[in-house]
C-alpha cells in the first residue's frame, strides 16, 4: 500500500492513530530508515516471521490507536529462538484488541537513542524536532526545531544544536553515528508531513544507533 492508500484506508476505518506496523510504512517511503518486520495474524506466523527475520526478534502488539504498548505489557525483547516467540505470542495474544495482531521485529541493538518527530501548527505549519531520545527524552528536553521543509543542509545543522551533540561522534568505543543516514530521517519526516497534510503528528522514539546506523524501533503517525 502507498502512504496515500494507507492514510486513506485509517481515515474511512475512523481511525487517528495508525499502527506502528502501518506508521513505519508510511515512514519508510520518504527514506527514514525503519526496523525489519513482519506483522503475525496468529502465533504461529509470528514463528515463522521471526525464522525469516533472523533471531533475536521483539514482539510487539500492534493495532490502530494503540500507542502504549510497553505499558499494556503488550512488548517482549530479546526473543532468542522459536520456543521463545511461541511462548510471548501465547502470553500476547489474549492481551490484544480485537483485530489487532504481533508485531514481529528485527532487535535493533545500540547504546544510543534519538528522537525524531513533527507536530503541525496552525500558523506555520509542520514542526520537525529533533533530539535525544529514549525513555528520558521529556526529562532531558534536549531537542532543536525547524520548519519544514527541512533540507539535508538544515538536517545536518541541527544535530549539532542539541547539547549531547558529542553522543553523535565518537564516543567510548562507540563509532559516529552516519549522519547522512540521520539527516535522512529528519528530512523524511519533513517530506512526509508535507505530502499529507492529514498528518498532524509524527513521533520516532527512540531512532536507535546500531553501530553507525540509525534505525527507528518505534514510531506513531496521528492524523486529523
Amino acid at each position: 500500500m502507498t502512504p496515500g492508500d494507507i492514510i486513506k484506508q485509517a481515515r474511512a476505518e475512523g481511525t487517528r492513530t495508525l499502527s506502528e506496523y502501518r506508521s513505519k510504512q508510511v515512514l519508510a517511503a520518504y527514506g527514514v530508515p525503519v526496523t525489519r518486520e513482519i506483522i503475525a495474524r496468529d502465533p504461529g506466523d509470528a514463528a515463522r516471521a521471526a525464522q525469516e527475520i533472523g533471531f533475536p526478534v521483539v514482539l510487539k502488539g500492534s493495532a490502530p490507536d494503540l500507542a502504549h504498548k510497553t505499558e499494556a505489557g503488550l512488548v517482549e525483547i530479546g526473543l532468542p529462538d522459536t520456543e521463545s516467540v511461541a511462548a510471548a505470542s501465547a502470553r500476547l495474544w489474549p492481551l490484544l484488541p480485537e483485530g489487532g495482531g504481533l508485531l514481529v521485529q528485527e532487535m535493533a541493538a545500540g547504546k544510543r537513542e534519538f528522537l525524531v518527530g513533527m507536530t503541525r501548527d496552525a500558523q506555520y505549519g509542520p514542526c520537525v524536532t529533533f533530539g535525544l531520545g529514549g525513555i528520558f527524552a521529556e526529562a532531558l528536553n534536549d531537542t532543536v526545531l525547524r520548519l519544514a521543509p527541512v533540507s539535508e543542509r538544515e538536517a545536518l545543522a541541527m544535530m549539532d544544536e542539541i547539547r549531547a551533540k558529542a553522543l553523535l561522534g565518537p564516543v567510548r568505543g562507540l563509532p559516529a553515528v552516519d549522519r547522512p543516514a540521520l539527516a535522512r530521517a529528519i528530512t523524511g519526516v519533513s517530506a512526509a508531513a508535507l505530502a499529507h497534510p492529514e498528518i498532524t503528528e509524527i513521533d520516532i522514539n527512540p531512532v536507535i544507533i546500531a553501530d553507525d546506523r540509525p534505525i527507528a524501533v518505534d514510531a506513531l503517525v496521528v492524523l486529523a
